[in-house]
């Protein structure tokens, strides 16, 4: 879909003041000490995550009836940091889970239960009892965990609002991993299964309390269109259950997230109304208000505002080409590191005292402190020549990478850092989470109990 002059002018100017911002925080990292202690910090603009927020709640507003019951929850796993669910809260959003971990996370937020919905294709009878009392929504997977609320439900009265995913079948995106519609996929009820259909409906006929549909096609490499077919689907659904119930039984439709993220540039593309232009040209009944709504949008809400910041160590060339040696790699970009053709990530040059680097560029490659030859950033990456104590910024990082550390060699948490621009335009840094220290890393690896496994064999 082809932005209207005026909105690729707003985009332009978006992004051209989110790479000024970015600028001015690298520069204020080294002015202010962040790296002086460590070698690699991580920044989040809250401006930009305000922006995004606001980008999401206009967009739905202006195309749905006035009245309409809308949600917007956050898929905790993009970005599991409590400041981050907070700010989004402050913002007028709500919380997706899909773990007793991303609940607590959620609950020591603040998030109301009201304004809470469980996912998970394996919620255990716990989780669901806890759910229950404390009145989550809860989306169920499958037929056997609809079973599993049959009990429960009956066992004690619950305010939790209650729905089933359902997966629409309608095929994949450019990125297998995260296509959640395709005819195996392991996500909620398959619709096109031989007797599926018909079984679902009867499904929702018996449990009056079952008062919601769910559904969400994938994200990063699924094409607007393809998104908009599950909705439909989903909608089409829920007027054939209505209508076998004789009443208005389904009332609410979660529509899931999905939002694919640009990495190429700042700009930030597609935008959430030409999102919800798609599902109202597909969907046109979604936006009347016949139903509630709820999203589930993670990545597009904070991939575009997270930065890694990374001290380059050494520099050496090795068959002929140009290393830069950091430390930001596998611990904080995982899925670039093993999966680089899918998860593409720009590298930013800055000097020591964090100003953009100028130059020629050289084809070098930037390289993680791991200790595996494929702990690479980026390969034969155009640059100016990287030299000891310059700094990268990777950009685009706020989602799904330096928010879920990922353990390899032991490399330590690196703390995070949201940012912000005073009246008088000097940036300050608000700590979000601390640095792991090397005691936290013992004692979770086990350091009290050093000798348990030297006792004899009974």
């Amino acid at each position: 879909m082809d932005a209207l002059p005026d909105e690729a002018a707003h985009r332009d100017a978006a992004a051209r003041d989110a790479a000024g911002r970015r600028d001015r925080a690298v520069r204020a990292a080294v002015e202010q000490g962040l790296l002086d202690s460590e070698p690699l910090v991580c920044l989040l603009d809250t401006a930009g995550i305000r922006a995004s927020a606001a980008a999401l709640t206009g967009a739905f507003a202006a195309v749905t009836a006035p009245g309409t019951p809308v949600l917007h929850a956050f898929a905790a796993k993009a970005a599991p940091l409590v400041p981050v669910l907070r700010l989004l809260a402050e913002c007028g959003l709500g919380c997706e889970v899909a773990s007793p971990g991303e609940l607590a996370l959620a609950r020591a937020a603040g998030i109301p239960a009201e304004r809470t919905v469980l996912d998970s294709p394996a919620k255990t009878a716990g989780e669901l009892r806890e759910a229950l009392a404390l009145g989550i929504a809860v989306n169920a997977d499958n037929h056997q965990e609809l079973e599993r609320l049959d009990v429960l439900v009956a066992a004690a009265p619950t305010r939790s609002p209650l729905g089933v995913r359902i997966n629409t079948q309608t095929g994949a995106g450019a990125i297998d991993a995260l296509s959640t519609a395709t005819a195996t996929a392991k996500f909620g009820i398959g619709l096109r299964d031989p007797g599926a259909r018909e079984r679902l409906v009867r499904a929702c006929l018996d449990r009056p309390w079952l008062t919601r549909l769910h559904t969400h096609s994938g994200s990063q490499g699924l094409p607007l269109a393809l998104i908009a077919q599950g909705v439909r689907e989903l909608h089409t659904l829920a007027e054939e259950i209505n209508a076998a119930a004789g009443r208005r039984q389904v009332d609410t439709l979660d529509i899931g997230g999905g939002l694919p993220v640009n990495f190429a540039s700042d700009e930030e593309t597609p935008t959430y109304a030409e999102y919800a232009a798609a599902l109202r040209g597909a969907v046109p009944a979604l936006f009347d208000g016949s139903y509630g709504l709820v999203t589930e949008f993670g990545r597009s809400l904070l991939a575009k505002h997270g930065t890694v910041l990374a001290r380059v160590e050494y520099t050496k060339a090795t068959g002929g080409r140009p290393i830069a040696l950091t430390h930001a790699g596998v611990q904080v970009a995982t899925r670039t590191v093993y999966a680089p053709a899918a998860w593409p990530l720009r590298v930013l040059a800055y000097d020591a005292k964090g100003a953009p680097k100028t130059g020629a560029p050289v084809a070098q490659d930037v390289a993680g402190p791991a200790c595996f030859a494929g702990d690479l950033l980026a390969t034969a990456r155009e640059l100016p020549e990287l030299a000891p104590g310059d700094l990268i910024a990777v950009p685009d990082t706020g989602a799904y990478f330096f928010t879920a550390h990922y353990g390899y060699n032991s490399l330590l948490r690196p703390s995070v850092h949201g940012f912000a621009a005073d009246a008088e335009g000097r940036v300050r840094f608000s700590r979000a989470r601390p640095a792991q220290t090397t005691a936290q890393l013992v004692a979770e690896a086990g350091g009290a109990f050093r000798d348990a496994l030297l006792q004899p064999d009974p």
